[in-house]
């Protein structure tokens, strides 16, 4: 590969032969005008074409400095360790929508997109940013992939503050592997080196600004950094491979059976008459079947699934545990760690545990039995606060 000397003689070259082409050019034009033209007609002519010539020459020149500046530019970070360079190489990037899910928090959210088709959400793009132009055309397609910022992560503001020494765990422990653990690459942990998430959803409907999806599994408040148009003939790959404990029984994901008790009814009823009009659905019935379809999917963490339980409808003393803020998807949260080396929870053979899952804003309490049966209890306000979306 020719370093910067054999450049400079390429370039000496070109402009030689540009320049001798030119006069070439003007000698051949101005001896076969010559009969036909005036002295200062041919004059004219031989200024205009080496006027011509400069006009190119000085491209020429222009174009070679701003390869010079980008190649500068590229060797700076370059000629440090390779901890600077990849330190000093950085990429203009903000949000250009906000991400309203039927999610609150977390714990709850499908840990893959498209398995709970009631699940919904809006984006609504940035109005300072984004022309509402720019999303013309997206209607067409059925469905769209979003790359988004895992934003909920503990360990933001160690990124944030000094990146290059923030740590993030090369290993996760992976629900279908029972707590086993495979390299973080190897998954879709939202704990990554750079928290980047990508999913795809359905496209239901473009109005404005606003995309309305569903099948998400979206937390509300996420930043969006794109979207694009998903393409069956280029990413769907056919004969796609998978690792072989990507294969198990998706049973062991799932639960038995799904039921509501007696009180929930009236229950969401009145929480109905409050959060109605905000909510992505239509109906209570609706939303009852929303919250079918996420616990359909044993929902819980390794920690909380190696708990003792009871059957339901146990009547002894019951030692309540509140987990509703603290369980990550994948298990790689500290605190997730901790959980599992401490043995999971209470441990007492007469505790009966009670489980919160955030929808739209409220809290759906339910309890899950050693046979995989679960019990939806009750739909109440929760005793904390999210944003609102509606």
């Amino acid at each position: 590969m020719g370093g910067p000397k054999s450049g400079w003689l390429a370039l000496a070259a070109a402009l030689a032969v540009a320049s001798l082409s030119a006069s070439a050019a003007i000698s051949l034009y101005f001896r076969k005008s010559k009969s036909n033209l005036s002295t200062e007609e041919a004059a004219k002519k031989i200024q205009q074409l080496e006027t011509s010539l400069k006009n190119a020459l000085k491209k020429c020149a222009a174009e070679r400095q701003g390869r010079i500046r980008a190649q500068k530019a590229l060797r700076e970070p370059l000629s440090g360790s390779n901890a600077e360079k990849l330190e000093s190489i950085s990429y203009p990037m903000a949000p250009i929508a906000i991400v309203h899910s039927c999610f609150s928090t977390r714990n709850g959210t499908p840990r893959q997109p498209l398995l709970v088709p009631l699940a919904r959400a809006t984006l609504v793009f940035d109005s300072t940013r984004i022309p509402q132009a720019s999303l013309e055309g997206l209607e067409g397609y059925s469905h769209c992939w979003i790359l988004y910022v895992f934003h909920l992560n503990t360990n933001l503001d160690k990124l944030r503050k000094r990146p290059s020494h923030s740590t993030f765990k090369a290993k996760v422990r992976v629900p279908r592997l029972e707590g086993e653990k495979v390299g973080v690459f190897a998954t879709r942990s939202p704990h990554r080196a750079c928290p980047i998430g990508l999913t795809v959803a359905k496209v239901e409907a473009v109005h404005g600004r606003t995309v309305h999806l569903s099948g998400v599994d979206l937390v509300d408040g996420s930043p969006v950094l794109d979207i694009k148009p998903y393409l069956p003939y280029c990413d769907s790959v056919q004969g796609a491979k998978t690792p072989d404990w990507l294969k198990v029984d998706e049973n062991l994901l799932g639960v038995a059976s799904v039921n509501f008790s007696d009180d929930f009814p009236s229950s969401l009823a009145d929480c109905w008459l409050l959060v109605g009009e905000k909510s992505l659905y239509a109906s209570p019935e609706e939303y009852r079947d929303l919250i079918k379809q996420v616990l359909s999917w044993d929902i819980r963490s390794l920690a909380q699934r190696n708990r003792p339980h009871q059957p339901i409808g146990y009547t002894g003393s019951a030692n309540l545990t509140e987990d509703a803020l603290t369980a990550e998807n994948c298990q790689e949260e500290e605190e997730e760690e901790e959980a599992i080396e401490n043995g999971g929870g209470d441990s007492s053979p007469t505790s009966s545990v009670l489980y919160h899952l955030f929808l739209e804003g409220l809290d759906v309490s339910y309890r899950i039995d050693s046979n995989a049966d679960v019990l939806v209890e009750k739909v109440s306000l929760p005793s904390v606060s999210f944003t609102s979306y509606g």
